[in-house]
């Protein structure tokens, strides 16, 4: 039995075929670590807060502030989702108060860095755009050129993941 590829899915036939082959040869694992020979080091809350800010301060100078930026056990199993940007608007007094958060999967504390930077600016890019629509995209490409090849990277790397847990 050909194991499932819900993460790819919506690729192409040929995508799906060719990483269908890597799986049959028992493969994947080597062709992730030829493209990504070491996971990031960014293990911490504060260090992802940190590192998402730099990302932030680059690109979005003019956005909302972040209140909260962490890993969460959670994401993957509810929400079905590789990251969240929640954001939550309170009434205070006379005043609207807004809070952006991003949480990101814990199974990225262990993953290829630019598969990290992917995540982080598609979830940074919710600040501006709301929606998963070409204007949401070309932020992402406008934040990171090779954004659609990483979010395919990613989806390839989850697939080896669920099948086989971390690559390093």
């Amino acid at each position: 039995m050909a194991t499932p590829l819900k993460y790819l899915s919506h690729y192409s036939v040929d995508i799906q075929q060719q990483v269908s082959k890597l799986i049959k040869e028992d493969s994947l694992k080597a062709y992730l670590l030829a493209q990504f020979p070491e996971p990031h080091e960014i293990s911490t809350d504060k260090a992802l807060r940190e590192y998402s800010l730099l990302i932030k301060q680059q690109y979005l100078r003019k956005s909302a502030p972040l209140s909260q930026v962490k890993y969460d056990d959670k994401i993957h199993i509810i929400n079905n989702a590789l990251g969240l940007h929640t954001y939550v608007s309170r009434v205070q007094g006379n005043k609207l108060k807004s809070k952006n958060e991003i949480r990101i999967g814990s199974m990225f504390k262990k993953a290829p860095e630019a598969l990290l930077n992917m995540i982080v600016v598609h979830e940074l890019a919710h600040l501006k755009e709301k929606n998963h629509d070409k204007a949401f995209y070309q932020l992402c490409q406008h934040m990171l050129p090779n954004y659609h090849q990483l979010e395919l990277m990613t989806r390839i790397y989850l697939t080896e993941l669920e099948s086989n847990g971390n690559i390093y």
